[in-house]
């Protein structure tokens, strides 16, 4: 799963060096300005390291994450200017007085599923919950919507394996959370017939990666923030019309896929990211996300939806 939960204050200053808590090095003009991913290069990411940031005056260094790296922390902190999160860890944020703000939406569609072994021969996301093994990041949103709905009980919960497919091919009654259109693929590759079911199923659609900022940067740099949210949109448009090159910048970066999966993946994940306007964030969808938060406990109250993203 590429999101991270949130995080307390002494584990993230295990994790950020003291040093990365200054305030933004890109209030300055020219200075560099960081990106940080929630995850491994991959085609998930793929517009950002298409985007030519030169030709807009920017100086953007791109910092890889992995299971767990804090970016909603790294952004409010100052030691990343910009970040990749989910838009229920912007809300949840928040609401714990973190000033984080979205710029930009890849995901107009959610890409979050639960996959399983098509041999099951299971209905609906809520056959999953009634027998066999479910690997899930249990802190997160849509983890809790399933237990409120459909219940744990007939079902052994284990921690996601972040990707590694070793449980769910030696076990058919393991399903596990998984990007639809990444951990399937994978899965058929190695011989096993999957059937996905869309978190979105649920009625819970988050925008996902989202590119956000601190509300303090972009007050104080709003031409630099304008001109990174211009720089990301061509990167994606570029992406999207041509994966090739970028994909291979990717694989050199992350090799742990080959060039195939990557071409395959940035193909498929085209309508979740082309069913709208390229980025854009509606004030609906936001209200939306917020109530579901808060009927699930996890904000105090919804906030105004202009207060979560900005359109530029």
């Amino acid at each position: 799963m590429r999101s991270a939960p949130y995080i307390d204050r002494r584990t993230f200053l295990k994790l950020v060096p003291a040093a990365g808590l200054l305030a933004a090095c890109g209030s300055k003009s020219g200075a560099k300005l960081r990106l940080a991913l929630n995850w491994k290069p991959d085609p998930e990411f793929g517009g950002f390291y298409a985007a030519d940031y030169a030709k807009h005056g920017l100086d953007v260094e791109i910092l890889p994450g992995g299971a767990g790296t804090p970016t909603v922390q790294m952004i409010g902190a100052g030691s990343a200017e910009f970040g990749i999160v989910g838009a229920d860890e912007i809300l949840l944020a928040r609401a714990r007085g973190n000033d984080v703000v979205a710029l930009f939406a890849v995901y107009q569609n959610n890409p979050m599923g639960i996959m399983a072994h098509a041999s099951r021969k299971l209905e609906t996301i809520g056959d999953v919950m009634k027998s066999g093994t479910l690997a899930i990041q249990s802190g997160l949103a849509y983890a809790r919507l399933l237990q409120k709905q459909f219940g744990f009980d007939h079902v052994k919960v284990v921690p996601s394996p972040g990707g590694d497919l070793t449980g769910f091919l030696h076990d058919e009654n393991f399903a596990q959370q998984c990007f639809i259109m990444t951990e399937p693929l994978q899965a058929r590759r190695k011989g096993v017939d999957v059937k996905v079911f869309p978190v979105s199923d649920l009625g819970f659609n988050p925008y996902t990666t989202v590119l956000a900022t601190s509300g303090d940067f972009l007050r104080k740099n709003p031409d630099a923030v304008k001109n990174m949210v211009a720089a990301v949109r061509e990167g994606w448009r570029s992406y999207l019309d041509n994966a090739a090159p970028t994909n291979e910048k990717m694989h050199a970066l992350n090799p742990t896929m080959d060039a195939a999966t990557y071409a395959e993946i940035a193909e498929a994940q085209k309508p979740l990211i082309e069913a709208s306007t390229l980025g854009k964030m509606t004030a609906e969808r936001w209200d939306t996300l917020a109530k579901q938060l808060k009927d699930l406990g996890d904000i105090p109250q919804a906030p105004a939806a202009d207060q979560c993203f900005r359109e530029l």
